[in-house]
């Protein structure tokens, strides 16, 4: 009884230790578009271990307080410098420090995948950054494909000129949403599906690209539909609705290609 308060008693001090951090991760989620679904990954990881745990012996393992000292050090060094985003990944080090030193290398092991997926909640700052240039190279794209059909357009770094219609291609054009939800989507149904891991990890990987294309496609149909009917149903109503529906045809496309791939049934120990 005395050995469970004290457990509480770590546990307590740990959570406000880690509070101004998750406080910083919450408040990602509610405003970083690019990360609106974080406030879903803490939750699919736990399920996961939830599923996993009782099937591992516990054999508790003091190697663990190793990466624990190490992982905290890393840790408080990035809280007082204010790099939450480096604070975010030390606190994933940290659990997976204390999965180690409680249940042992056994349990770390089969709760690899679940711990690492927590990286999909962490806002990277490279991410945002990325989505002005890549916007720029899908506007760049899209416009040489419109112009192959025939249309009458040009493009001047992020402007797009039509005929009868002027269009800028801005940082939400370059699909970097997609392209992180995507990837965290596949990432978890690689996981939970049978199959050879390389041909898992091709079927992870290839979120990228589907996902680059169809906004490429998505974009380029956007300039046709501007071109065609002018830039208020291309803005007011085909941007605002097409989003969504390339979302679920990039998902359609992934899923036939884990046909192909021979990833096609559930993992029973997950189920």
């Amino acid at each position: 009884r005395l050995q469970t308060l004290i457990y509480l008693l770590i546990a307590l001090l740990g959570l406000l230790l880690l509070l101004p951090t998750l406080r910083w991760l919450v408040n990602e989620w509610w405003s970083n578009d690019y990360y609106s679904h974080g406030v879903l990954v803490p939750v699919v990881s736990a399920y996961f271990a939830w599923r996993l745990l009782p099937r591992v012996e516990r054999h508790p393992s003091n190697l663990g307080l190793f990466l624990l000292v190490g992982a905290l050090a890393l840790y408080l060094i990035a809280l007082f410098q204010r790099a939450y985003f480096i604070a975010a990944l030390g606190m994933i080090l940290l659990f997976a420090g204390a999965v180690w030193y409680l249940w042992g290398g056994q349990a770390l092991r089969r709760l690899l995948f679940p711990l690492a997926f927590l990286v999909f909640m962490v806002p990277l700052p490279f991410v945002e950054g990325s989505s002005l240039p890549l916007s720029l190279l899908t506007g760049q794209i899209s416009t040489r494909v419109m112009q192959a059909l025939g249309l009458n357009v040009t493009v001047q770094g992020a402007a797009v000129t039509l005929p009868n219609a002027n269009l800028v291609v801005g940082a939400q054009c370059s699909g970097l949403r997609s392209i992180v939800a995507l990837l965290t989507l596949v990432t978890v149904f690689a996981y939970i599906v049978e199959g050879p891991l390389l041909s898992k990890l091709l079927l992870a990987l290839s979120a990228i690209p589907i996902a680059v294309l169809g906004n490429i496609f998505r974009v380029s149909s956007l300039i046709w539909v501007a071109d065609h009917w002018g830039v208020d149903a291309a803005f007011d109503y085909y941007h605002n609705y097409s989003g969504i529906l390339f979302f679920l045809f990039a998902f359609l496309c992934l899923l036939l290609l884990a046909w192909v791939l021979r990833c096609r049934a559930i993992r029973d120990d997950l189920l």
